[in-house]
């Protein structure tokens, strides 16, 4: 059976859907089967990868209109989709009984056919994204080390401990991920030190430094190791993975 991790940070900007993209990819380039799941109404991930425009969505699934539908980008990695109906999802699944276990319903289908499925979640704590940790088994928190996206560790620590006592008892935060990290930067510094005190060691070892072609990347519709493999991203990408596996026993 699958592992199922979420992405969550409920600031944007601060790497989320990168590291969802460069993660997968690296569980790829490392051996393992991988489903991505874009669960932001904005579609980053699946503009990120390229992917033309698909009947079938997870708005769909979610709706009960369809089973999932995957979408192959290379051997190893498949995504499904987001779109824009996304966004007024949370407001027409608010009167569904159960609303809360949609997704865990939807990816039961698919679970057995990976090694992991990685879901990235909206920027916010709605009803998606609690769909998102409760079908979850690990959460992977990816965090700016700037000043301002310290702010709200506490509230996602506390989202994420109120679905583990309510609706999944399984849910464990698997680490938080560092990201556009300059150790010349004393902020920088400083910001991983104070995440550091408050998660201890879930803070992973691996940051992401900050780097040109992550940015990249994404413009030229590829994940990293297929657009720059021998760039620190990559480099970056490819150690944090390894540690996830670790944590994950992958």
């Amino acid at each position: 059976m699958g592992i199922v991790i979420s992405l969550l940070n409920h600031k944007g900007g601060v790497g989320k859907t990168t590291s969802a993209v460069n993660i997968g990819a690296a569980m790829v380039e490392l051996g393992k089967r991988v489903l991505l799941i874009d669960l932001d109404p904005q579609a980053n991930l699946t503009i990120s990868l390229g992917i033309p425009r698909q009947k079938v969505t997870i708005y769909e699934a979610l709706r009960g209109e369809s089973e999932i539908v995957p979408y192959t980008c290379k051997p190893g990695l498949d995504v499904v989709v987001s779109s824009l109906d996304l966004s007024g999802a949370e407001m027409e699944l608010i009167n569904e009984a159960g609303r809360e276990y949609l997704l865990r319903e939807i990816l039961s289908q698919v679970v057995d056919d990976y090694d992991f499925i990685l879901i990235d979640c909206p920027p916010s704590l709605g009803l998606l994204t609690l769909n998102a940790l409760t079908s979850s088994r690990y959460v992977l928190i990816p965090l700016q080390t700037q000043f301002l996206a310290v702010q709200g560790l506490a509230k996602i620590k506390q989202v994420i401990d109120k679905v583990r006592s309510r609706l999944n008892t399984d849910l464990e935060m698997a680490g938080v991920i560092p990201t556009m990290y300059d150790s010349r930067r004393v902020l920088n510094r400083d910001v991983l030190d104070i995440i550091q005190k408050y998660f201890e060691d879930k803070v992973f070892k691996t940051s992401i430094r900050e780097n040109v072609s992550l940015a990249e990347a994404p413009a030229h519709r590829k994940d990293i190791f297929e657009y720059n493999p021998r760039s620190p991203g990559a480099a970056d990408y490819l150690e944090l993975t390894k540690e996830i596996l670790e944590r994950t026993k992958g």
